[in-house]
């Protein structure tokens, strides 16, 4: 039972949108002067299934799949005005999905108005719009079983007695608001919304009603936003697309230039390691008919943050972001790990980091460990490369002598995991690693420890036969956002 916390009276919301709703977007429209921003809907069985993480890196709350995806992150920054919105047609659930974030989050909401078949398909959005009794039984579960606020996003129905009939039945399971898009469930942005619709049920409950719909025709400005609500009767106004395009329409000030929002999306989407393909899509968005211009082009042609911000001239901003990160990654890690080899499953690890400068120029860990193994006519290291979706930090596994070796600690690069590796193998085995000041162990000639041979490494021109999985987080249309269900500074596996 709700008792007190977030009012949906004299609102503007940032409404759920798939792929647009993910953290930067919500942090950006609340910079823009949003008063509550809602996420994605999150479909109930998926996040049932995840864990609630501490991120101390990112200094954010996530929720984290079996699969190590991160199916909803948030921070303390919107912790008092984010909605997290559901989609359900269970009732328990729901339910059991609500309590695992509502100590994160302001209030819950369930889509009953997503016309789109991932959401109707099991019962979901719209779907629910033909079952009042499902509607009426998740809500009530929901309002008794949670101590936030508990909403819901409807579309209207054929006949406006059906629609305020259903309206009226929502309001008795004492949700705290009810958003209605004026449009049918078949009908799309480019029908007109029906305004009367809004307007006649805003006369008929004494909950708040936000209005939606009215971004394409009748939204463009901050003092549209007014004149919508004006037009519906409605107590707040909630924007879809018109937010997408340009997330300082919420500003009075504004609207700012584009390109000025799309840098300050990417400060956000780079702070808190959002995942490219989903930076990418929402910057798309904000482009519209100019996708197809040089920048457009480029932005489309990156594969990672690091890329992107090459495309906007963030370069800069994007290295010192991620310098602070591995700072607090480096030290986060420090204070957890013992210093000595430690036994996980058939693999030895120690919490060692590759540190460029305590080498020569042309001397790695990597290096040595191949000589040693040829010296010791051991066949050539096997080196196994995993990245975790959550923070994109990598992790590597060396083989030799039919021994498993790793660092404990996640590196920047994939090419810092593997020296990493390298070094716990040569620390455990007690063989010299190359550093500076280390006395010579003749393992590295003095002609390869002075410079590279015939333009290349020893290393360089060994053959390399990696084995590489990279778990990528795959954008779909329910999940976003990245990660992995362990602290972002410890292993995949606890030893």
């Amino acid at each position: 039972m709700m008792t007190g916390g977030l009012s949906f009276r004299n609102i503007t919301a940032l409404a759920p949108m798939v792929r647009v709703g993910t953290l930067p977007m919500r942090l950006l429209a609340l910079d823009y002067g949003a008063d509550v921003v809602y996420c994605e809907e999150l479909i109930d069985i998926k996040m049932a299934q995840c864990q609630r993480v501490v991120n101390e890196v990112l200094q954010t709350v996530d929720f984290v799949a079996p699969d190590d995806r991160v199916m909803f992150r948030t921070c303390e920054k919107e912790k008092d005005r984010v909605v997290f919105q559901m989609g359900t047609a269970d009732p328990d659930r729901a339910l059991i999905v609500a309590r695992l974030v509502e100590k994160d989050v302001a209030a819950i909401d369930v889509n009953m108005g997503c016309p789109k078949e991932y959401s109707t398909k099991g019962g979901m959005g719209a779907a629910l719009l033909s079952d009042p009794d499902k509607i009426e039984a998740i809500l009530r579960k929901l309002v008794a079983g949670v101590l936030i606020p508990v909403t819901c996003k409807i579309r209207i129905l054929p006949s406006l007695e059906e629609t305020i009939s259903l309206v009226q039945r929502i309001e008795k399971t004492g949700v705290s608001a009810v958003a209605v898009h004026g449009r049918l469930k078949d009908e799309r942005p480019r029908h007109p919304v029906h305004c009367d619709y809004i307007q006649a049920v805003t006369q008929a409950v004494s909950i708040p009603v936000i209005a939606n719909g009215g971004s394409l025709d009748l939204v463009k400005t901050n003092a549209d936003i007014e004149e919508f609500r004006k037009a519906t009767g409605a107590s707040s106004v909630m924007l879809a697309r018109s937010a997408m395009w340009n997330a300082s329409v919420f500003s009075s000030r504004g609207p700012f230039p584009v390109e000025e929002v799309m840098e300050e999306y990417l400060k956000y989407a780079f702070r808190y390691n959002n995942h490219a393909f989903n930076t990418k899509y929402c910057l798309c968005q904000m482009l519209r008919d100019k996708v197809e211009s040089p920048l457009g082009k480029q932005l489309q042609a990156a594969q990672t943050n690091a890329e992107i911000s090459e495309a906007y001239g963030l370069q800069e901003f994007y290295r010192l972001t991620q310098e602070q990160l591995q700072v607090r990654r480096d030290a986060l890690q420090s204070n957890s790990q013992p210093e000595w080899p430690v036994v996980d499953g058939d693999v030895t690890t120690m919490a060692v980091k590759f540190e460029r400068r305590e080498y020569p120029p042309h001397i790695t860990p990597k290096m040595f460990l191949l000589e040693w193994s040829r010296k010791e006519k051991l066949e050539q290291p096997q080196y196994e490369t995993v990245q975790r979706a959550q923070d994109r930090a990598f992790q590597s596994t060396v083989t030799v002598a039919e021994k498993k070796y790793r660092s404990s600690l996640w590196e920047k690069s994939k090419k810092f995991a593997e020296q990493a590796a390298a070094i716990a193998c040569l620390r455990v085995l007690g063989v010299p690693e190359g550093r500076i000041g280390e006395e010579d162990s003749g393992l590295v000639c003095k002609r390869k420890r002075e410079g590279k041979v015939n333009g290349t490494t020893e290393e360089d021109g060994s053959n390399k036969r990696h084995i590489t999985d990279i778990k990528q987080e795959n954008l779909t249309s329910t999940a976003v956002a990245n990660g992995d269900r362990h602290q972002p500074n410890a292993p995949l596996k606890q030893p």
